[in-house]
């Protein structure tokens, strides 16, 4: 009898490890399409500085899941056109980011009555954190993950460093269902 529930308890603990697997590919996945939603209207291309893209009249699309605007044009270079993140440590260490448009504050008048134009453009430099930290493999146990840019197939071997636009596990194993994890 208890032979018959080693396996039962082995698929057990493999199960959340896949259900785990799944939710920190989720959680990165997530955090990739949040930073190329706030890349809309920021920096214009070649540029290095932004000069302030959230003033009205600059034809940005509002996307209303996004209330900034990444700030930091250094982070983006001539490859990287499409404006994903250059690395996963970008999403941890945060970049440097600017409300989209006007606050409700400033538009209400409310706490900002007494203050002239120039004062309520005025912006503090705020640093905006995508992931808290870099999330662990919980197949391999390692924060190595296997990255692809924007430019690249699914079936590329390796990555070219241009921009992170996927992310899967390096796991060599194949999971309950069949499936490889690093297909996921």
């Amino acid at each position: 009898m208890i032979m018959g529930t080693i396996p039962l308890a082995q698929n057990a603990v493999k199960r959340q490890k896949e259900i785990r697997l799944r939710q920190t590919l989720r959680d990165i996945r997530n955090a990739i399409d949040e930073f190329k939603r706030d890349t809309v209207g920021s920096c214009p291309l070649g540029s290095v500085t932004s000069g302030n893209p959230t003033q009205v009249g600059q034809n940005i699309p509002a996307d209303p899941r996004s209330r900034v605007v990444i700030d930091d044009c250094t982070i983006f270079d001539t490859e990287n056109i499409d404006r994903y993140p250059p690395s996963l440590d970008a999403l941890v260490d945060g970049v440097r980011v600017k409300p989209r448009g006007l606050s409700a504050q400033a538009r209400s008048g409310g706490v900002f009555a007494d203050k002239n134009a120039t004062e309520l453009n005025e912006q503090k430099e705020v640093l905006k954190v995508y992931l808290r930290e870099l999330p662990i493999d919980p197949m391999t146990g390692e924060d190595d993950w296997e990255l692809r840019s924007s430019y690249q197939t699914k079936d590329s071997s390796s990555w070219d460093e241009v921009n992170v636009f996927d992310v899967r596990s390096r796991a060599g194993g194949t999971a309950l269902n069949g499936e490889k994890y690093s297909e996921w």
